[in-house]
């Protein structure tokens, strides 16, 4: 079995994560602090709510540096929803706040003109290149998003797949062992289940 290790910061119900990986077999954990890292083959960066809430748990509990040694190794890590958005270098969320920086880019508010912010509902998701997070999920299959600021990656690169929402946005990104998802694949039925079997894989 693949040990995961799901990251608790203080942000957001890890439940249904930790029950969705269990379900396709994975050994997973909840994290007790940084030293959980030596166990895991896997990271799994779940979370909602606010950007700076969500870098302030990962500072008080001392995970910003072990997390990018960690990667540094070649661990695969899988950012879900706020944990996708902490990939990155910034976030103009409430003010201006410092993310991970394992990824280039950064968090912006979706614009009025895009309609009822957040986002919250089934949308679809459109391929933006090939990578094995993608394998078996179909062109235009629905995932559950709730969400109102999106990733702006530097690297159009970094993006795997794309959704629009009155602008098209990133709603999967990947750089080598970095990887995110800005929906919830938890709630996200058979096009859910297949992403984290992907990542489950590698």
């Amino acid at each position: 079995m693949t040990r995961v290790l799901v990251i608790d910061y203080g942000v957001g119900n890890l439940g249904n994560v930790v029950r969705a990986l269990r379900r396709l077999g994975a050994e997973v954990r909840l994290s007790e602090g940084p030293e959980d890292l030596n166990w895991a083959e896997k990271i799994v960066l779940p979370g909602v709510g606010a950007f700076g809430d969500g870098m302030a748990g990962l500072m008080a509990r001392g995970w910003m540096e072990p997390l990018k040694q960690a990667v540094a190794t070649g661990i695969p890590l899988l950012g879900i929803c706020l944990g996708m958005q902490l990939l990155f270098e910034e976030s103009e969320e409430m003010g201006h706040h410092r993310g991970l920086g394992l990824l280039r880019g950064r968090v912006r508010r979706f614009p009025p003109e895009v309609g009822k912010v957040p986002q919250i509902g089934w949308n679809r998701l459109e391929h933006a290149g090939s990578h094995p997070l993608l394998y078996g999920v179909p062109e235009g299959a629905y995932v559950y998003f709730v969400h109102g600021y999106y990733c702006e990656p530097e690297d159009p690169a970094d993006v795997i797949a794309t959704t629009v929402y009155g602008i098209r946005y990133a709603s999967m990104v990947a750089r080598g062992p970095v990887m995110g998802v800005q929906f919830h694949p938890e709630k996200s039925h058979r096009a859910g289940e297949q992403i984290l079997r992907n990542f489950l894989s590698l």
